[in-house]
């Protein structure tokens, strides 16, 4: 699935929550969340009160639209992590989202968004050991190395790319190395490590009624 088209800040605003939707946009003062920081429309500066439901509903739509995943790609994932035994629910769904490799150029600093991101895979600009990759939803594990190709790295996409580097630091579970542009899956991400800015818990819950 392609990420949102149109007024993608818009859809922050109505779940209250800055999802960096914008890429670079969306962490300076220019973003909608820091000049308009409500709901649109003309009640969006009026309190509003969720049910248990609405809650729910709420976070799910805020990690849809952070990964940019179709509701049957979520619920296939979010079932999959609950019918599982070996980790938490919340841990295995955050290993799954995490360790997409559109997720992981994202993560490792390689793109300013991850819509950015899904197009650089799907266009063939991003290799995995050495091997181009193209499918977005592919899984990477630990001790895989994700790199740009070396002919992509001229394009347009990664100017100034050795700038960003320079200040950007990678998740604990990735390593960065950004003389050569290449990143290394070091570990599982946990559920606490993301940080992510959802209730894990609520979403499931959602998926569990």
């Amino acid at each position: 699935m392609a990420f949102l088209l149109g007024p993608k800040e818009k859809k922050s605003r109505a779940l209250g929550e800055n999802l960096f939707l914008k890429a670079e946009r969306s962490q300076s003062q220019k973003s909608a969340m820091v000049r308009r920081a409500y709901r649109p429309g003309m009640h969006g500066k009026m309190r509003r009160s969720l049910s248990e439901y609405g809650e729910q509903l709420s976070e799910k739509q805020k990690l849809k639209l952070s990964y940019g995943l179709r509701e049957q790609q979520l619920a296939r994932y979010v079932e999959e992590s609950l019918s599982q035994q070996k980790l938490p629910a919340a841990d295995a769904l955050i290993r799954a989202l995490e360790t997409r490799v559109d997720n992981a150029v994202f993560r490792l600093g390689l793109a300013p968004a991850r819509s950015i991101a899904r197009s650089l895979v799907s266009h063939g600009h991003i290799m995995v050991n050495g091997r181009r990759a193209d499918i977005p939803s592919m899984h990477v594990r630990p001790g895989d190395a994700i790199s740009i190709r070396p002919e992509s790295q001229k394009k347009k996409a990664f100017e100034g790319i050795d700038a960003r580097l320079k200040k950007y630091q990678p998740p604990s579970w990735l390593a960065l190395d950004p003389k050569s542009l290449t990143g290394t899956l070091t570990g599982w991400p946990t559920a606490e490590e993301a940080r992510l800015p959802f209730s894990i818990s609520l979403i499931l819950e959602f998926y569990s009624r």
